[in-house]
């Protein structure tokens, strides 16, 4: 997410950084390449031109140039104004009704991800204690229905779906109805998407609107339509009257334009990110820790969400046990700590949510495919060798790189990893009371 766009622009911050002392024509040459690489990232064009307005006002103020850091003092004056533009200070969450089912309204064009949305945020919001129902209310798609049926079978959750030959309103109704007498907190109504905006399509989320008086109309943008998503959100707005978006595939080739403008050009907030395919891979849009991504300063928060939502709680309870208790962490336990981090999702995204790591780190140093290859190695071994490393010689060592595919000297070097590892969590128990 970000990526390209995070790279140009530290590399253009890096220079300001770098210098003890900033004269006005160096920020003002320094901001013209920061002009420069939103404008490659797709920014909406009066968006840029405000913001550098806005941040070259206060950087070429005293406090700046006569600071002991003037470097910092900028890199500080950018992230803020680009809080300012994802949002400002404060993260908005979903509007809650005051008394049940809330009724949040996703809509959107046709391949935007709106129906693998509407599964992921249901998703998210029963991990938070909720009890969402789905209405699968976009009759128009072949197999529409059958994919959010799909979709809430592997996020066991229940999806309503209607009679054969009912209309949308018809669906709708029964769904609220549904949500009311099973006493759900969230009713997620997917609607129909078209390949363009039109009247006849309009005309019918207008029908729904009226019908389900929902408190949240997100929008499902897809972020590497660029400054397309822009354009879409401002007619649906003006229809609809959105409550916010949510913009999918983040993790793509997205240059991050769309992200950076529809506030601006819109005033609507950007309430969530797709970030992968995953059912887990949706995370709040929080202007904050965007800037924060966008500025390669990591995002602890996201991080712990990841983990929150990853981690099997009784298997992490059972591995503390194994590494603070008298234990014994074998391979079998890596294995599966292994597969709770695997879950979190893509390796090098984990390593860029952690601060001041994931700007040094090459990405050669977080090939997912090495984690693979642990994995089928671990896997090459009987569970009495997993138990007990120590018992494996060369004759085992060579069957085990044979099973696995892999050379003997990347299992010897898992062996030693893993030895030094145990000597690590001896040590901690040693640190703590008894």
């Amino acid at each position: 997410m970000f990526d390209d766009l995070s790279q140009k622009l530290d590399g253009v911050l890096a220079k300001l950084r770098q210098r003890g002392v900033l004269t006005e024509p160096m920020i003002r040459e320094g901001l013209r390449e920061v002009r420069r690489v939103l404008l490659e990232a797709d920014v909406n064009f009066q968006v840029t031109r405000d913001f550098l307005k806005r941040v070259q006002e206060k950087a070429l103020g005293d406090a700046v140039l006569k600071s002991v850091s003037p470097g910092q003092q900028i890199v500080k004056i950018v992230h803020d104004e680009l809080v300012t533009l994802l949002g400002g200070e404060e993260a908005l969450g979903l509007q809650w009704a005051p008394s049940p089912p809330t009724v949040i309204m996703l809509v959107g064009l046709q391949g935007s991800g709106k129906t693998t949305t509407v599964a992921k945020l249901a998703r998210r919001l029963a991990r938070q204690g909720k009890k969402p129902l789905m209405a699968a209310c976009d009759i128009y798609r072949p197999a529409a229905v059958d994919q959010l049926v799909d979709l809430g079978a592997q996020v066991d959750l229940p999806v309503h779906r209607g009679e054969e030959g009912e209309d949308v309103l018809a669906v709708a109704r029964a769904a609220l109805s549904r949500a009311r007498a099973e006493r759900r907190q969230a009713l997620l109504v997917d609607t129909a998407g078209r390949l363009q905006i039109d009247e006849p399509m309009m005309l019918e989320l207008r029908k729904l609107k009226a019908e389900l008086q929902p408190q949240e109309i997100l929008l499902v943008a897809d972020a590497m339509t660029g400054q397309e998503a822009v354009n879409i959100a401002q007619g649906f707005d003006d229809a609809l009257g959105l409550t916010g978006l949510i913009l999918t595939k983040m993790d793509g080739d997205a240059r991050g334009g769309a992200a950076l403008s529809i506030h601006g050009v819109t005033g609507k907030p950007i309430k969530f990110v797709g970030v992968g395919e995953g059912v887990d891979a949706l995370d709040s849009a929080d202007p904050r820790r965007l800037a924060g991504r966008i500025l390669q300063m990591g995002d602890v928060v996201g991080l712990v969400e990841r983990a929150q939502a990853a981690m099997d709680v009784e298997e992490q309870a059972r591995l503390e046990e194994k590494v603070l208790g008298k234990g014994r962490f074998t391979l079998e336990d890596f294995l599966s700590t292994l597969r709770q981090v695997q879950r979190m999702g893509p390796l090098e995204q984990l390593v860029k949510l952690i601060p001041g790591v994931g700007a040094k780190l090459p990405t050669a140093n977080v090939d997912p495919r090495r984690m693979k290859h642990i994995e089928a190695i671990i896997l090459s071994m009987t569970p009495e060798e997993r138990r007990k490393p120590e018992i494996l010689n060369g004759s085992r060592r060579a069957r085990i790189a044979r099973g696995s595919g892999r050379p003997v000297a990347e299992v010897n070097r898992l062996l030693k990893q893993f030895k030094e590892m145990q000597k690590i969590m001896k040590q901690v128990r040693g640190f703590m009371p008894m």
